[in-house]
């Protein structure tokens, strides 16, 4: 009788308690870190669970993430959006390296360190708008998702007067229910904003990074404008959600709040114990075998897809003691929140500023914070590939 290990799963997206992931993730990784798993067009490829395993594949090399080689882990959105040029995620090294080089000394520490002041700004005046309004107030709206996209817009030069066009852009790129003709005119739509932006920015240039990247004479207008459209995306998609997402939890673990609260040293260490705990990229990353490779005792096959849950890897008791629970006092370095290797996330120290800012101003600004609505009431975006919750009702 084949091994239970053996038989292909498909990805699981329902969850049982909403800040957890998937409870299956837990059974197959103390069963085998990997094991088959059977994609939405047929193809049978991995299921990656462990931390070890997860972290090894994104180190190697051997791993593609070219997008013609993957396969959709869910729907048919990835074969059929088109490659754009510069939306260097789905390049392999030397093109990958090439743009890779050309950002990183924008998004060095130093560098992000000298935006904390500007940051500090965006957030006082979010909080004494939310203030001005009155409670009852959407976290979302009110504070997670304008701090990021304001600081993304400036680094950037995208007018924010233009956030709820690429926001609408975003939310339909990310929504696992769209379907592929709507996923390609989200693209479409927005690569013509930015390709005219772009455009614009060659006659009328500014001390932002789209201008930048025109001046080094390196890329073309169309690469340009697939970096800044990467860029935009995940500059604030994801730190939006960490902002409402890690309120929500901190609201349902009062006794955590609480020791934030009480010491704003704790700042650091709850950024990072919320990303491990919450993991928001809750589906993938996918990887493509360009050879074959053993990973865990399994052989790998050349050409065969690998999808990585790293909200299951982060809460491994193999590298994390008591991965279930969420403390803030915790060690937690070297989850894979932001990935690992060279295609770990080039803003995680923005990402991290605008969090370790963005939580204890909010604590301090309202003490007296909490849900508006029941926690079971808050509507979770399982349906995102980026998790969090589509509105959070709060009062203070």
């Amino acid at each position: 009788m084949p091994n239970a290990a053996s038989q292909p799963v498909t990805f699981p997206l329902t969850r049982e308690t909403p800040l957890d992931p998937p409870e299956s993730f837990g059974r197959w990784r103390e069963e085998d870190p990997l094991r088959p798993m059977l994609y939405a067009d047929g193809h049978v490829g991995w299921l990656v669970t462990g931390y070890p395993a997860a972290r090894a594949i994104l180190a190697d090399p051997r791993f593609s993430t070219r997008l013609e080689l993957l396969h959709p882990p869910i729907n048919q959105r990835l074969s059929q959006a088109r490659r754009r040029p510069g939306f260097f995620l789905r390049d392999d090294p030397p093109e990958h390296t090439r743009f890779r080089k050309l950002l990183t000394g924008q998004f060095t520490v130093r560098r992000m360190k000298q935006l904390e002041p500007r940051v500090e700004k965006i957030t006082a005046d979010r909080l004494d708008e939310m203030e001005r309004l009155g409670a009852p107030a959407d976290l979302v709206q009110a504070f997670a998702l304008p701090i990021p996209s304001l600081v993304i817009c400036e680094l950037l030069g995208v007018p924010y007067d233009d956030h709820e066009r690429f926001q609408r852009y975003s939310s339909t790129l990310l929504n696992l229910d769209a379907t592929p003709e709507q996923v390609q005119g989200a693209l479409d739509d927005l690569d013509g904003y930015l390709g005219e932006l772009v455009a614009r920015k060659r006659s009328e240039p500014d001390d932002a990074l789209i201008s930048g990247l025109i001046e080094t004479g390196q890329l073309t207008g169309e690469e340009i404008t697939g970096v800044a459209m990467l860029l935009l995306i995940a500059g604030h998609e994801t730190t939006a959600n960490m902002l409402a997402l890690g309120t929500y939890t901190l609201l349902r673990n009062p006794a955590q709040l609480a020791a934030l609260r009480e010491d704003p040293t704790l700042a650091d260490g709850t950024v990072e114990e919320l990303l491990r705990y919450l993991t928001i990229v809750h589906l993938g990353p996918v990887r493509a075998a360009l050879a074959d490779v053993e990973v865990a005792g399994h052989m790998i096959k050349e050409g065969e897809a690998v999808t990585l849950s790293l909200g299951a890897a982060n809460r491994d008791p193999e590298r994390f003691d008591d991965p279930d629970k969420l403390d803030i006092r915790r060690q937690a370095v070297g989850h894979l929140a932001f990935g690992h290797g060279i295609h770990q996330c080039l803003g995680q120290q923005l990402a991290r500023i605008e969090m370790r800012i963005g939580y204890p101003a909010l604590l301090r600004r309202f003490p007296h914070l909490r849900l508006a609505i029941p926690a079971d009431d808050v509507a979770m975006r399982s349906n995102m590939a980026i998790y969090g919750v589509h509105r959070l009702p709060v009062a203070w």
